[in-house]
């Protein structure tokens, strides 16, 4: 956030073919699918992927010891003797290469056992994490599909009615009528052939067409901190379900359809930023719960600022409370600035283009890439007021440097997001800083209303507010195909209005509509570069008509996807 305008801590066959892809699991969460009738044409090759995460959920704490084992376990509610020893195997896979014209999609899960058992076993949809250690047991989604004896070798359940298309799917394994335990290969068995798999078959055909948006309105249900909360109510659904769009453009189709670019087929994704503080111990998931709290709702995006140290929550991220966070169905956007913040030290934009930094852009990329799941990320937000790093040729020379790394080192879950000020007095350096359609999957900026805070006396209204950069890159065709996003916004309060702050909330989705490309928006609930006095406030929660009016805007459909944190 800077005071002018944005607050800153810085891709014809006549009969159809089918198509069989064979799948590994894959942690994560979420994304997928579609249905459509379609004209066949022509499929390619089989694909395998490795597996990445499963797990044992069950209410025993310990079976020796509870590192990653090559086996997963499952047993019916009495088990061995202990009347609650019962344990379901729990898996998620990551389907990414079903096309866009795929239809007739069919999913068949494939799980191998040692021995031949008389138990059932029910394949469900799982609201489980699968990369938690032992996760409880909660209560099964919905039955896809059982074996009435378990074979010696693999077992097959089909689950079309979960797997629908590209996206991440969590299935668990529960078992009756046999109460002791059955071993199952895991994704860390040391033979690859035996682990976990989703075959997956489709016919091809033409795009769908559009489907006209409707979007229920579930009830808010805010989540809980890594230490201090209990953990949200679970959902049986997959927390995003996502369309097999290859880019950042913008989307068409019913809503709850999400491109593997993060973008919502209707309204938009409600985000914010709430910094931790000492006073809090530097509890960065309790000061988003905090206020997910408050206002009745878990927020889709969380937006955090990360620098070059690779150390601590500040540069070794994903941490451990966004770690939680996405496994809570949250999506990270992680704003990446080229400093330290503790050493109080800046870089230059020669210093990463010159491969200076590479150690560090290689092991942020490996731990992104190990997050599994689509995420956010955005190097240097407003460069256009960062002049001691360098040129604006050096901003993006560097820009596509760390793409290219990060690309390199297979991280294609980072969704690139670049963000500016907005500021009509960089608006003649706006098409040098761009580094191209190619690096940049959405365009970004940074709004605000700070009437007072910035020696200003005009109030402006949401519309105004977002309207301005909104209108001019329309006009100048940067990023044109490019879905936007709102990466900080906020307002100030009016000392001789009070209702005003309220109201300005009020009005913000109706804002939000009339500027349809903007597909998110993120709070920025910080003083920033501000200071709180009584005329300047640029928090949503520091009084109750502004908590109650953010609570509104939070609650209007156009911002309550049917996937995602908002459910």
């Amino acid at each position: 956030m800077t005071r002018h305008g944005l607050h800153r801590i810085t891709r014809f066959r006549s009969g159809p073919r089918r198509k069989a892809i064979a799948i590994g699991v894959v942690g994560g969460s979420v994304v997928a699918g579609i249905v459509a009738t379609m004209m066949p044409l022509l499929a390619s090759d089989d694909l395998s992927i490795r597996a990445a995460a499963d797990t044992t959920a069950t209410a025993v704490s310990q079976d020796g010891d509870n590192a990653a084992k090559s086996t997963l376990a499952t047993c019916a509610t009495r088990c061995d003797g202990n009347p609650r020893g019962g344990r379901e195997a729990v898996i998620e896979f990551a389907v990414t290469t079903v096309p866009a014209t795929a239809v007739n999609v069919r999913a068949t899960l494939r799980v191998h056992a040692w021995q031949q058992f008389a138990a059932t076993v029910t394949a469900h949809a799982s609201p489980l994490s699968a990369r938690e250690s032992r996760p409880p047991l909660t209560s099964a989604g919905a039955a896809l599909d059982k074996v009435t004896s378990v074979s010696k070798g693999f077992n097959e359940w089909d689950v079309s009615t979960l797997v629908t298309g590209n996206g991440t799917w969590t299935v668990s394994l529960a078992q009756s009528g046999l109460e002791s335990r059955i071993y199952w290969a895991s994704v860390e068995n040391r033979n690859p052939d035996l682990r976990p798999s989703l075959l997956i078959s489709y016919d091809l055909g033409s795009r769908p067409s559009p489907v006209t948006p409707t979007r229920p309105a579930p009830p808010p249900s805010p989540s809980a901190s890594p230490t201090t909360s209990p953990k949200p109510s679970p959902t049986i659904a997959p927390t995003r379900t996502a369309s097999p769009s290859a880019s950042g453009t913008l989307p068409s189709g019913k809503c709850g359809s999400v491109s593997d670019k993060l973008v919502p087929s209707c309204g938009a994704w409600w985000g914010m930023y709430s910094p931790a503080g000492a006073a809090g111990g530097w509890d960065h998931g309790k000061a988003v719960t905090d206020v997910e709290t408050q206002v009745g709702r878990k927020f889709d995006i969380v937006h955090r600022y990360h620098d070059f140290s690779n150390a601590g929550s500040n540069g070794a991220f994903p941490d451990v409370y966004e770690s939680q966070q996405m496994r809570e169905g949250r999506l990270m956007f992680f704003a990446w600035e080229s400093r330290d913040f503790s050493a109080g030290t800046t870089l230059k934009w020669s210093d990463v283009y010159g491969g200076k930094q590479d150690d560090t852009i290689d092991a942020v990329a490996g731990r992104i890439r190990a997050a599994g799941v689509p995420v956010f990320i955005g190097f240097d937000h407003e460069p256009e007021d960062e002049p001691a790093k360098g040129s604006d040729a050096d901003f993006v020379r560097a820009w596509r440097y760390v793409h290219e790394r990060f690309a390199s080192a297979g991280a294609t879950n980072a969704v690139w997001v670049w963000t500016m000020m907005g500021w009509s007095g960089h608006y003649s350096r706006y098409a040098g800083l761009y580094p191209g359609d190619r690096y940049v999957d959405w365009v970004a900026y940074d709004p605000y209303n700070f009437h007072v805070c910035n020696g200003s006396t005009v109030w402006k209204s949401p519309k105004t507010t977002i309207g301005d950069f909104y209108s001019w890159l329309d006009e100048n065709g940067i990023g044109a195909d490019k879905p936007r996003m709102l990466a900080e916004f906020g307002t100030n309060f009016n000392s001789a209005d009070l209702g005003a702050k309220q109201r300005w909330f009020q009005e913000f989705p109706a804002a939000l509509k009339a500027h349809p490309k903007i597909k998110a928006a993120i709070y920025f609930n910080s003083a920033g570069m501000t200071s709180r006095t009584s005329t300047c406030d640029m928090t949503m929660n520091h009084d109750a008509s502004a908590v109650a009016g953010f609570t509104q805007a939070g609650q209007d459909l156009y911002l309550r996807q049917p996937t995602g944190g908002s459910r």
